[in-house]
Formats: C-alpha cells, structure tokens, sequence
C-alpha cells in the first residue's frame, strides 16, 4: 500500500479557528523549537520517550538543529511530516504534528500524534488542535486508509506493543 501519492503536494499551511496555524518545520525553526521542546521536555518524554528516544535529557541546541534538518529533508521527500504550531507572528512555537507512514502492523494510511507546549495543555488551543487535526487529515491528506492517531486512538504503550508493520 502507497504511503501518499506521487502527486500529492503537501499543505504549507492550515489555519485552526483559534487564529493559530500550522506550516512544516526546517532547521530555520531552532531558535523557537528548542526552547518549545526543552520547556516542556518531561511532559514530552513521558509521551514520546519509550518510542522515540525523545526528547533527550541533555539535547543540544546543534542537535535539535539537526534533527529539524532531518524532518525538513523527509518533509521534501515526502516520507514523513513535521507541522509546528504558531500564533500569527511565529514569536514562538506552541507545538508539533507529526505525520508519519505507519510503522506498526494494521490498515492504517499514517501513524499522526501532536503535542502543545507545557503552558497550553488544557486550553482552548489544545482542543482546537485536537478537533482540528483529525478533520485536516480526512480533508487535506490522500491517505490510503484512515489514519492512527498515536495518544488518542490506542495509547503510545499500546502502539509500542503492536508488531512492525511487514
């Protein structure tokens, strides 16, 4: 099964109802994704850390760089996505959606999690962007079969359990 058409060209931007919106990230993002990450580290640990290794304790400015530089390259090639979150100005990033192939056994199109900073847990934010979100996929994303949304659909430990996909 594809991951995404050969023509897709993916969106470079969505606004949320909030006034908030989402664009793919770059390494040109450090200087606001560091401290976003590094702010709500432990939080974000305990979401994503037995699956991704990430955020890591002691990560580097260098090394967030390099990891936006990663995402920026799979974004180009299409093989997985990184959407941060802004205010209009982009002062500062407010969170990620990442959308990915699937990695885990089923019939699924991509494996899709997302994340606020610490301040904006609970907030009229966060649950716009978790509306908002789910329908963007269905809308805007050509996905072979309806997506698995990590943290809402199953548990990240329940995804961790489930076999790679073959």
């Amino acid at each position: 099964m594809p991951w995404l058409p050969d023509d897709f060209a993916h969106p470079l931007r969505a606004g949320l109802a909030t006034g908030h919106h989402l664009r793919p990230m770059s390494d040109a993002d450090t200087g606001i994704d560091f401290p976003a990450v590094m702010g709500s580290r432990e939080r974000l640990w305990t979401i994503y850390g037995e699956a991704w290794g990430w955020p890591p304790a002691h990560m580097t400015l260098e090394q967030d760089r390099a990891d936006l530089a990663r995402h920026a390259r799979e974004i180009e090639a299409h093989e997985s996505f990184l959407y941060g979150l802004f205010a209009d100005d982009e002062a500062e990033l407010l969170g990620c959606v990442y959308v990915d192939p699937p990695e885990k056994a089923g019939d699924v199109g991509a494996e899709v999690s997302w994340w606020v900073v610490d301040r904006l847990v609970g907030s009229d934010v966060e649950r716009e962007l978790d509306r908002f979100v789910p329908r963007w996929l269905a809308q805007e994303w050509p996905l072979p079969a309806p997506p698995r949304l990590v943290g809402w659909d199953l548990s990240w430990a329940e995804w961790n359990a489930l076999p790679p996909r073959t």
